[in-house]
């Protein structure tokens, strides 16, 4: 998954035709190591989206502007506009993921 490194980047990703999934979050964060450990592959399996993450810390005003208040949290854009939403609490299991994922796209 590729880390962006600028929020210009951010703003070329999710406003493509293409489903677009940012995972926020940031290095010194448990929950997020934990998804990092099982991510691989439901990214693996959903080949046909663009996975992404970033650094809430580097861009912070790239996560007020999405209004993510906890992490990690997985926003999904097509088109430059946010689509779900699933906020930190809910992003904990690969279940929860999956779950949310099917949600959206279904």
């Amino acid at each position: 998954m590729e880390r962006l490194q600028s929020a210009e980047r951010f703003r070329d990703l999710v406003n493509r035709d293409q489903y677009t999934i940012v995972k926020f979050d940031a290095t010194w964060c448990p929950d997020c190591k934990n998804m990092d450990r099982f991510i691989g592959d439901i990214v693996a399996k959903n080949r046909d989206k663009d996975f992404y993450a970033i650094d809430v810390e580097q861009f912070q005003t790239v996560a007020e502007e999405n209004e993510v208040m906890g992490i990690p949290s997985l926003l999904i854009y097509k088109n430059g506009v946010k689509l779900g939403h699933l906020h930190s609490k809910y992003a904990k299991t690969p279940v929860q993921v999956r779950g949310y994922l099917e949600s959206v796209f279904v």
